[in-house]
């Protein structure tokens, strides 16, 4: 089929582009991508049936053209246009096919209709029923962006932190983290991975060709007026790719707020004024998971004022705060925690945030940070927040370095939350069909802290090398109240169940005496 090529000036179309005139077929059959490298729409059919495509530069018409007729199966005509109109009509069409419900549930899935878990059973068949195989093309092709998009919008309708797709020797399990909980939510015919895979790497920039090494990507989704970033991560498994997307809410930006997180206001207020010291060093400590980045952002948003410079090295940036200068570390360019703290202390900071201290090299230079007048903040994975000093000592850290610097140790956990709607008792007759927790008599989470203030007596103890269980028994006489205390005590208060406490605390050693 012969292309038929008009070339008019730029400015005389006789409309401005409309993206409501875009063919079905140009959408499904045409990647988003391949139309944004090459700056080209569709503007539909003219009375001949010719698709009319719209190009921004003359020299790429010739093969795009062919290529586009080659997979939309009809006659083409080029013709020229404005290469800002353009591009701001794919953005339009991509921001379509991306995530966009708000409190409208019918923009997901075929027909308007969604489905319980998020699926669209219609396009789950029409994939089923495909023939091609160019993952590229089919990536593109409605079935599969209904599909995921349900996907995603019924992960973060649940409150979901994660979803995976694991493929199995025979299926494809689809799960999502709630609460911390991982829970399967549909199993799927295996050919189904490599268009939902393909699709996922599409909108994170990835490459789809590339099956055999471990990629990671990133991709901002809109809802409504707002905006969730996808972290992306995939790895090759004896079944197939495996790919976990890490949901980072940016509506939930207010909650980085000290007095949002739950603390205790005796601990808070403890808190609060350790971290209102000029300098020094202040560790969030526990396993991952246990929203010590959230508490980091909190108090970051806390101590930043115009008058100070507060600086973050990270991995990754999760959100973006106002006002602080973010860095992300990249290991294969050589910028690591330790190589970008050493650059940031040239950047005349008054507040350091590490994202985590990792090696002895990034331990090293963060206490010599806070010995040289900087309020540095990090983390540590460690089971309690005394625990934090023993691993410096395991890092090489000397302890007489450890008591002119460490402010104040606070680990954490998060226990999901007995149901407000339903009381969480178990007893209800509502809590099986209760919208709220979906019959778990679970609904979001709650901080444990347990919060260590260095002193005169803990600084003896570090300096003569006492060990973690001495350094506890002080650190408790001095009014620290422990994880688990603080677990039993929202038992007490109805706030989470005695099995939630027993799942992510360790049993103290007074207790299991008793």
């Amino acid at each position: 089929m012969p292309v038929a090529t008009d070339h008019p000036e730029f400015a005389s179309l006789e409309t401005p582009i409309d993206c409501e005139l875009v063919s079905d077929v140009f959408v499904e059959r045409v990647p988003i991508e391949y139309a944004r490298e090459h700056l080209v729409i569709s503007q539909g059919a003219d009375a001949e049936g010719n698709e009319r495509l719209i190009f921004a530069n003359e020299s790429s018409v010739a093969l795009v053209a062919h290529n586009i007729q080659a997979r939309i199966r009809r006659p083409v005509v080029a013709l020229l246009g404005d290469p800002d109109s353009i591009a701001l009509a794919l953005d339009e069409i991509a921001q379509r096919q991306s995530v966009q419900p708000s409190a409208n549930t019918d923009m997901i899935g075929l027909d308007g209709e969604d489905t319980e878990d998020g699926f669209d059973d219609a396009a789950i068949a029409a994939l089923l029923k495909a023939e091609d195989r160019d993952l590229l093309q089919i990536s593109g092709r409605a079935p599969v962006v209904k599909l995921i998009n349900g996907l995603l919008f019924h992960a973060l309708a649940e409150g979901a932190s994660d979803v995976h797709i694991q493929p199995l020797e025979e299926t494809l399990v689809i799960r999502r983290r709630v609460d911390g909980e991982l829970e399967d939510i549909r199993t799927l015919p295996k050919r189904l991975l490599d268009p939902i895979v393909s699709r996922i790497k599409v909108m994170a920039n990835m490459d789809i060709a590339e099956r055999r090494l471990p990629q990671d990507g990133r991709a901002v989704v809109a809802i409504g007026p707002s905006e969730v970033d996808l972290r992306i991560s995939s790895l090759p498994t004896a079944h197939g790719e495996r790919v976990v997307i890490r949901l980072l809410d940016k509506r939930q930006n207010d909650f980085f707020r000290l007095g949002n997180l739950g603390m205790p206001d005796a601990i808070c207020n403890r808190f609060e004024a350790v971290c209102a010291r000029p300098h020094g060093m202040i560790l969030v400590t526990g396993p991952t998971g246990s929203g010590k980045t959230t508490t980091l952002y909190s108090v970051l948003r806390r101590v930043a004022s115009p008058n100070r410079n507060v600086m973050t090295i990270e991995d990754p940036i999760e959100y973006e705060l106002p006002g602080i200068s973010q860095s992300q570390i990249n290991t294969r360019k050589g910028v690591t925690f330790a190589t970008g703290l050493r650059h940031i202390l040239r950047q005349d900071p008054d507040v350091i945030m590490v994202g985590e201290i990792r090696d002895a090299e990034t331990a090293r230079i963060a206490i010599q940070s806070a010995l040289t007048g900087h309020l540095v903040f990090s983390t540590l994975h460690t089971n309690s927040a005394v625990t934090a000093v023993t691993r410096l000592i395991d890092l090489g850290v000397e302890p007489y370095l450890i008591n002119d610097s460490l402010a104040a140790a606070l680990a954490q956990r998060l226990v999901r939350r007995t149901c407000d709607l339903c009381s969480g008792t178990g007893n209800s007759p509502d809590q099986a069909t209760c919208p709220e927790c979906k019959g778990r008599g679970l609904s979001g989470r709650v901080g444990l802290f347990e919060l260590l203030v260095m002193d005169e007596r803990l600084r003896e103890l570090v300096a003569t090398g006492s060990t973690a269980s001495g350094l506890k028994s002080a650190a408790r006489a001095s009014g620290m109240r422990s994880l688990r205390e603080a677990g039993l005590e929202a038992v007490n208060t109805g706030t989470t169940t005695r099995a939630e406490i027993d799942r992510v605390t360790l049993i103290d050693t007074e207790e299991a005496a008793s």
